[in-house]
């Protein structure tokens, strides 16, 4: 689970968790700088990660927020070497996101703009669900609610850390005794019969040549609140090949 490699495409069926740093708050005006992707299962279970940090072409936006510096995207994928891959990892897929509107509009500006539209897939946000199911949250921003939810340390701000929070609090969610049983068999079916695109790999990929995916990473928690959190560090994480 721990790879940055792209994960071979999963049967149809089950959850992507998604999350992006982002250069500015516009998906208009600003661009992707990090995504990650978390795959689960029709049950909620782990099945696959993806995360890279991404060059934006620009400036990077707010460091203070995100602590993504100009020298950190150096030598980073551009968003269209990883977009087919991309496609992969969300076809078939229930779309997840804490605020996934945010998420989903960034992403699609990015399909956007090398000329692929994003199909209407079926989304769950857990920022509503906590709204239900974590009365005692103090806000309903990702850090608030993890904390309510009595989660642990994560590494905010990073794609891959909000990824892991948001599908743990789902899981979290869907299990107080607040929440009904869940049917998640309609939006699942509904999900794995939308016909998504595919996307050839860019000219710049075309040799054979492996892309590097350079992931900011952090030993997954939960990690007791008011403890000594793990540092993030910002690896090589592996490399995407050509697709068959």
């Amino acid at each position: 689970m721990l790879s940055g490699r792209i994960p071979e495409p999963a049967p149809a069926g089950g959850f992507a968790v998604v999350d992006v740093e982002a250069t500015g708050r516009s998906p208009w005006r600003h661009r992707v700088v990090e995504v990650a992707v978390v795959l689960l299962d029709d049950r909620l279970r782990t099945e696959a990660e993806f995360a890279t940090l991404l060059d934006p072409l620009g400036p990077v936006g707010p460091t203070h927020v995100h602590r993504i510096t100009q020298a950190d995207v150096a030598g980073a994928p551009r968003f269209r070497e990883v977009a087919p891959q991309l496609l992969d990892l969300l076809a078939g897929r229930v779309l997840v996101g804490h605020h996934v509107t945010c998420d989903r509009a960034f992403l699609d500006r990015e399909f956007a703009r090398i000329g692929v539209a994003w199909p209407a897939v079926p989304m769950l946000c857990t920022m509503r669900l906590a709204r239900a199911h974590l009365p005692g949250a103090g806000g309903f921003g990702l850090t608030a609610c993890v904390d309510a939810a009595g989660l642990g340390w994560y590494p905010a701000h990073t794609a891959l850390g909000d990824a892991r929070a948001t599908a743990d609090l789902l899981r979290h969610c869907i299990r107080t005794p607040s929440c009904p049983p869940a049917d998640w068999a309609e939006p699942l079916r509904e999900a794995a019969g939308v016909p998504w695109p595919r996307l050839a790999e860019p000219r710049s990929r075309r040799s054979g040549a492996p892309l590097s995916l350079f992931r900011r990473e952090a030993v997954h928690g939960p990690w007791p609140l008011g403890g000594q959190p793990p540092a993030v560090v910002l690896t090589d994480s592996g490399a995407i090949g050509r697709r068959a």
